[in-house]
């Protein structure tokens, strides 16, 4: 049987050093690794622990080896990063376990030369503890919480510093398993106990058909699942959709659809009534929108690739336009810790296409129509300045809701959301 470290190690390999998506590495792994259910999720806990924290073991690191880290051979690396990780953080494995696993990892691998020294370190890590900066700075909070200087420094010119904590010690925390449900299909009450049926603890959240997953269960596994009783998505996501307030015999468009989440709710919202066209530039998303649809009953739901950025003359007259834009990302961190790694230096051609898509939806909207601007990022330039700018060109547009989202006040994903409703 396959060893889950030894997965660990290569998917953070990958991830790392060619820049591969984690949740696609740890499918591909899992499919040609013989591993138990519980071997999978120590995997995965470590891949997505040591992303977490990789800067705060990277730093104790730093302290421990005299040689750079830079230089050091990249799958010795990762055995010493998911030591560290083990050793700080899951206090349920042995320390003995934690050292030897990475050493045999080592042992058996063309930088077998290196063991001694995996060994070394992480022996010397368990007698000398190294003690992390304790100071609000940036350095010391960057450190502290795994996040890079930059994105600490946009969160404390937008929100100070009491909340950048705040966002910071919540985008290490797991993120919940949040489920739409399908009430096409089935009502909320019934698929809490179809799901205790299949072994599967789920418990109310405060929005209404949205259910929060207990314990750390692939949900994907489920038959509920693929006999489409459900689907997953965060509650700021589902809430986002209900501002826009869609209804039965409704023709909306989803202009940023992929993958699909807010498009799915749309439909239910309108009672697998009307009409939605959801959007995308690449055909391969679509397919996993059409696919999604399918597997959920919902018929309504037409696709068309289509570039956003560009004025598209066949949309016309649509009582609703979602416009949920491509973004930074950076309300995202608890569920993609790789995003904190693939550092922005402009943010000017991200910000211009959300300005240009938001634009480009009053085209679409017929008279008294509705559009709904989201993304899930919290930087303030991508998100309230857009629609500051949106309203100061379009007089005949007004404000009716907007919203962030705070993963440490609302417990969830960061987003924002805003709707614009025309007055003509």
């Amino acid at each position: 049987m396959a060893n889950a470290r030894l997965v660990a190690v290569n998917a953070l390999f990958k991830i790392n050093k060619e820049k591969a998506y984690s949740n696609l590495t740890l499918d591909k792994l899992f499919s040609s690794a013989d591993l138990s259910p519980k071997d999978k999720a120590l995997a995965t806990a470590l891949v997505y622990g040591v992303l977490d924290r990789k800067i705060t073991i990277d730093y104790i690191i730093s302290k421990l080896s005299k040689t750079p880290l830079k230089k050091l051979s990249p799958l010795t690396v990762e055995a010493i990063r998911i030591g560290i990780y083990q050793l700080m953080f899951m206090e349920r494995i042995p320390e003995s376990a934690a050292v030897n696993e990475s050493v045999n990892i080592i042992k058996r691998s063309k930088e077998s030369r290196n063991s001694g020294f995996v060994n070394a370190i992480l022996r010397n890590f368990i007698r000398n503890p190294i003690e992390l900066p304790k100071g609000d700075d940036i350095h010391s909070l960057s450190v502290r919480f795994s996040c890079p200087e930059w994105i600490i420094k946009g969160f404390l010119d937008d929100y100070g510093t009491k909340d950048t904590v705040k966002l910071l010690e919540a985008s290490l925390l797991s993120p919940p398993v949040i489920l739409r449900v399908n009430t096409l299909k089935t009502t909320t009450e019934q698929l809490l106990e179809l799901l205790k049926d299949e072994g599967i603890t789920a418990k109310h959240t405060d929005i209404k058909d949205a259910l929060e997953i207990e314990g750390g269960i692939d949900i994907k596994n489920s038959k509920l699942y693929r006999d489409g009783y459900f689907f997953v998505q965060d509650t700021a996501s589902q809430t986002v959709v209900k501002i826009l307030s869609p209804k039965p015999n409704e023709k909306v468009l989803d202009i940023c659809s992929a993958p699909g989440g807010k498009t799915f709710t749309t439909a239910l919202l309108m009672e697998n009534k009307g009409e939605i066209t959801a959007c995308d530039l690449y055909e391969q998303r679509l397919c996993l929108v059409k696919r999604s649809a399918e597997r959920l009953g919902l018929d309504i739901i037409k696709t068309k690739v289509n570039d956003a950025t560009k004025v598209n003359k066949e949309f016309k007259d649509f009582d609703a336009v979602l416009c949920d834009v491509p973004c930074s990302g950076l309300g995202a961190l608890r569920r993609k810790p790789e995003i904190k790694y693939k550092e922005i230096t402009d943010f000017s051609e991200i910000e211009a296409i959300g300005r240009t898509i938001l634009q480009n939806a009053v085209c679409y909207l017929k008279k008294g129509g509705r559009i709904l601007y989201s993304t899930c990022t919290l930087r303030k330039a991508e998100n309230e300045n857009v629609v500051a700018e949106f309203l100061e060109k379009n007089k005949n547009f007004k404000l009716s809701c907007s919203h962030t989202f705070m993963p440490h006040l609302d417990n969830t994903d960061g987003f924002f959301c805003a709707l614009l409703e025309n007055i003509d």
